[in-house]
């Protein structure tokens, strides 16, 4: 035989027969299966665990939250009144305060007052010749008038509205026709 017709056959090749076919799949037994299993199934629990802590303190995080927010919910229109309170203790302070410097005091402590009600969204409601409104408006009493029937006559004390919301209504009386 010659040394071409050895390396053409496959017989007298120098490698083993068994490097050229693929290895048998080994099963992993039962046991390394279930070990497997355990560790996966310990590792989700733990997943599991940090996942519900993490959603347990953004909970009682969101509670503080919420609960800082109506506590200091007022603390921008607390701060605006302190300089209204400020002129209106510098103005009990003077010791000779004449009628028109208490006059002109109180008309700027008005001014910050109204700058701060209007800060905040805090608006009169004035209703002298609308319609009334129970939803704004209290009654106090109906009075003849020549006004259409169900007008607001007198603004007894004047409504705040926050918002749109009724803080206070304003306290009226209204018309109602005539008797014939």
């Amino acid at each position: 035989m010659s040394q071409e017709s050895q390396d053409q056959n496959p017989e007298n090749t120098a490698e083993p027969a068994a490097a050229h076919k693929p290895a048998p799949d080994v099963m992993p037994s039962t046991e390394e299966l279930l070990r497997k299993a355990e560790l996966d199934a310990q590792e989700h629990h733990d997943a599991w665990l940090r996942a519900k802590a993490e959603t347990e303190n953004i909970r009682k995080r969101a509670v503080t939250d919420v609960a800082n927010a109506h506590k200091y919910a007022v603390e921008g229109f607390a701060t605006e009144l302190l300089a209204v309170r400020d002129s209106l203790e510098a103005a009990l302070a003077v010791e000779t305060a004449t009628v028109e410097s208490l006059k002109s005091g109180a008309e700027l402590t008005l001014k910050q007052l109204t700058a701060a009600f209007e800060k905040f969204k805090l608006s009169e409601v004035s209703p002298a010749g609308q319609k009334f409104d129970p939803h704004r408006h209290q009654a106090i009493s109906m009075v003849e008038s020549d006004a259409e029937p169900n007008t607001v006559v007198q603004v007894l004390q004047k409504g705040y509205v926050l918002h749109d919301r009724v803080v206070r209504p304003a306290l009226v009386t209204v018309a109602k026709a005539r008797d014939a």
